[in-house]
């Protein structure tokens, strides 16, 4: 079956594509995001409350930490390559994640939160590719859909508890101890993955390649067209913390400050919630009628919000539409995103290609929260969201002419 054509055939793994591999990496997912978004949520207050440190200080280690999060996605991808290397790192990457976040809570100056926040982010990316191999390993090439849309599932889910396990942690014990229990949810996500591949079939024995990155067979083809049609979305596809600051500008209009923020940050579980309701939907009808379809819906969902973001005045009801659209959108993109390159790269190849797709990810998103802010700020709010609707507008025919090739 082709990454865009339609499940002809009886469908013989309905109900057995949850797999014990797949139900153990999605257990990874949630329980390492629930696990590092407790530090994560709890990072500003820690670092200028507990450290006294500058609120700079916190733009420039989440900057840093992005950066090389993003370029170890890359150099992830030439391990992820080799069917038993994937194995092994993703397990070290689950592992030294949850140890180097928890260690946050020991740190006395903010340079060490920096170099234990960079680690645990380049951790975190170097198992990235790994972690979307072993997925395609897990389950025959028919069900790749509902696969990565379970897994993405549970991400967006483990991002929602994170968050309220850290309230409650913070009531309990402190800001400190909070972040050293952050170890736990990430110690039993590398149960969780060890579990996964208990649950796969071992790889062929064969020799050993190179550890290198394979990017021109990966930019070749189908599969290179679509990492343009990719590229473009990505460089439309703002942090969604623009979208809270956008919905919080607007509802301060007859509202205090704490009112509008409490509202948008209701309107951003919102958001988690459509993404993690969409993302096995999004699978099954990816594996029925072609996941680059489902991507171009969700791009044509983002510049649906985008435009709503770019127009809208202080109405909730209609804010909550475009967050609602923008989960929508998040939830098919990275479903359809994983498994497409699932379907479409050779096996020899596929690690490569998930290193190339998260870098494309990272640092893409990176330009284009960059470009929207500098536009919020220096021309108007309404400008920086009609930028990444036009993006989203470019993308689709690209993402056309990859579904026809």
């Amino acid at each position: 079956m082709t990454a865009d054509a339609p499940e002809n055939h009886e469908d013989h793994d309905e109900g057995r594509w949850l797999t014990p591999g797949v139900r153990g990496i999605g257990a990874a997912s949630l329980l390492s995001d629930a696990g590092h978004e407790i530090p994560t949520s709890l990072l500003p207050a820690f670092l200028t409350s507990t450290l006294g440190a500058p609120a700079s200080a916190l733009g420039l280690i989440e900057g840093i930490s992005d950066g090389l999060s993003g370029a170890a996605k890359l150099g992830g991808g030439a391990l992820a390559d080799d069917p038993h290397r994937r194995r092994t790192t993703a397990v070290g990457g689950y592992a030294t994640t949850a140890v180097l976040s928890a260690l946050i809570g020991t740190a006395t100056a903010a340079w060490q939160v920096g170099a234990l926040r960079a680690g645990a982010w380049i951790s975190r990316g170097i198992r990235v590719p790994s972690r979307n191999a072993l997925l395609a390993d897990t389950v025959d090439a028919s069900a790749y859909g509902r696969a990565y849309g379970f897994e993405r599932a549970m991400d967006n889910l483990g991002a929602i508890i994170g968050p309220l396990l850290a309230l409650l942690l913070v009531g309990l014990v402190g800001v400190r101890t909070a972040i050293m229990l952050s170890v736990i949810p990430g110690l039993l996500a590398v149960v969780a993955i060890l579990y996964a591949i208990r649950h796969t079939a071992k790889p062929s024995q064969r020799k050993r390649e190179p550890i290198r990155l394979r990017v021109r067979p990966v930019l070749r083809g189908r599969l290179g067209r679509l990492m343009i049609g990719v590229s473009v979305f990505e460089l439309g596809n703002v942090a969604a913390t623009l979208l809270i600051l956008r919905a919080t500008d607007l509802l301060e209009a007859g509202r205090s400050t704490d009112s509008a923020t409490q509202i948008a940050i209701t309107l951003y579980v919102l958001y988690n919630a459509a993404a993690t309701l969409t993302s096995v939907p999004a699978g099954h009808v990816g594996d029925r009628r072609g996941t680059v379809r489902v991507l171009a819906a969700g791009v044509a969902a983002f510049a649906l919000a985008y435009a709503g973001f770019a127009s809208a005045g202080a109405s909730i009801p209609l804010l909550a539409a475009c967050f609602i659209a923008a989960g929508i959108g998040i939830g098919a993109v990275e479903t359809a995103e994983h498994s497409a390159v699932a379907a479409m790269a050779p096996e020899e190849i596929r690690g490569s290609a998930f290193g190339v797709l998260a870098g494309i990810q990272s640092f893409g998103n990176v330009i284009a929260s960059g470009l929207a802010g500098i536009l919020y700020t220096v021309v108007s709010p309404s400008a920086a969201f009609v930028y990444p609707a036009a993006a989203m507008l470019i993308a689709l025919p690209l993402l056309a002419a990859a579904r026809r090739a």
